[in-house]
Order: C-alpha cells, then structure tokens, then sequence
C-alpha cells in the first residue's frame, strides 16, 4: 500500500515561504491523483491544489497565483510552494492520493493521506 510522509512545515511570518515535499513509497497505480490538503481545528478539510495523472496542477482560488505544485517524473514526490504566506495559511498540511478522481479539489474522494505537516504564519 501507498505510504505517504510530509515534511517542510514550520513557523514564518507574513511574506516569507515555504516549500512542502510529500514522499510517496509503496505501490502506485499508474492512474492518480495526487494533490495537497489543509484543514484548521473545527474547519472542514480544504483541497488547495492537485493534478489528475500528468495534467495541469489544478488549483483552488484561495491559493491561485501563490502556490505551486510540482511532482518529480518518477511520481514518488510532490512538493508545495508556498509564497507570500498570510496568517490565514496557518493549518496542518497534508498530501494525498487516490487511484482515480473526478473533481481533484474534493478530499472525500483520497485513499491515502500523509500525517500531515504544521504551517504557522504569524503577523
């Protein structure tokens, strides 16, 4: 099965970045989606950005035009770009995938789920 680890998290202030990396072992099917997830204490799970297969990264318009994701070729990393933080992208962070998807943004449809990485952005 799918193992999936977070790192890079941390505490910055308001403007800096920070770059998140997911890595994946274990068996994956060729057929994906993977993407990156944040949720707050009493908040619902957020999709912020993923990718079905070797499309274009989708992304939600809270995060659009400031993070970016990438995964390498052989699919067994991903990582997030996280530029001009805020206070409101504090969160646990989490990465995950899924054999197939439909709307790559809704984390019901995720199998697989890292233990999640903590981001604190502070004014």
């Amino acid at each position: 099965q799918a193992q999936l680890v977070e790192s890079g998290g941390g505490s910055v202030q308001t403007g800096e970045s920070l770059r998140l990396s997911c890595a994946v072992s274990g068996y994956i099917y060729s057929n994906h989606c993977m993407g990156w997830f944040r949720q707050v204490p009493g908040k619902e799970r957020e999709g912020l950005v993923a990718i079905n297969n070797d499309d274009s990264p989708i992304y939600a318009d809270s995060v659009k035009g400031r993070f970016t994701m990438s995964q390498d070729k052989d699919r067994n990393t991903l990582h997030l770009q996280m530029d001009s933080l805020k206070p409101e992208a504090t969160a646990m962070y989490y990465c995950a995938v899924v054999t197939f998807c439909g709307g790559v943004l809704h984390w019901e449809q995720y199998t697989f789920w890292g233990q999640g990485t903590q981001v604190t952005v502070s004014s």
